[in-house]
């Protein structure tokens, strides 16, 4: 017997669909506002002079990167929330940040030294000590050369949130779930979700794009 589609499941449940668009876009946010304070501290520790501090922050950064998201979201909900009472929400928070936050060190560093050298120099040459120097002359220039791939770190943890539903969280994913677990309505249901992701991670990047072309020009 042939499927027989019936698409009215979609607007007949968009209430919970726009719910879980929603409910994404805010873990995405939190996890990213907290990912980026992460992510500058530990990518100017990555290049601090002292061995020890620089040796940590690498081994965060590759351990961040040798984990699978999923099964970090697990340890930090079954292990870690059992201490912290953290709750799915939070743990999803937490879990994105904190994997997150190592991407946006390894960009944070990339922009940092990608600065010439000569600028700290010059810098240090005229009296700045090498906070000052770093806080005044070279972070605002790196500042600049991170913003596009910071961006499109955004829109990368918003594909990969739709894992927090494995830890019971509300999402779009979990929504879409739960209705194909209740109306058999599969292949409607994973093509409209599909499409919101899309339409998601496709607005964004045009938004990107106008920016990174208006930023061209100025300079």
């Amino acid at each position: 017997m042939l499927y027989s589609t019936d698409w009215s499941v979609i607007p007949n449940n968009m209430g919970l669909f726009l719910k879980g668009v929603l409910l994404t876009l805010e873990i995405s946010v939190l996890a990213l506002l907290f990912s980026i304070p992460i992510g500058i501290i530990v990518g100017l520790l990555r290049i601090s002079r002292n061995k020890i501090v620089s040796f940590v922050a690498t081994a965060y950064v590759e351990v961040m990167r040798g984990i699978p998201l999923l099964v970090l979201l697990f340890w930090i909900f079954f292990v870690m929330g059992q201490f912290l009472r953290l709750g799915p929400y939070w743990s999803a928070v937490l879990g994105l940040a904190t994997f997150s936050g190592a991407f946006v060190a390894e960009i944070v560093r990339a922009g940092i030294q990608s600065v010439p050298k000569g600028q700290m120099e010059a810098a240090r040459s005229s009296g700045m000590t090498y906070t000052q120097a770093m806080r005044l002359i070279i972070l605002p220039q790196a500042f600049r050369k991170v913003l596009p791939p910071l961006a499109s770190q955004f829109i990368i943890l918003i594909k990969d949130s739709s894992l927090v539903s494995v830890i019971s969280v509300v999402d779009l994913t979990l929504i879409a779930k739960n209705l194909v677990a209740t109306s058999f309505r599969s292949l409607e249901v994973w093509t409209f979700v599909a499409l919101l992701y899309f339409l998601i991670t496709f607005t964004l990047s045009q938004i990107i794009r106008y920016f990174e072309k208006k930023y061209q020009v100025s300079e």
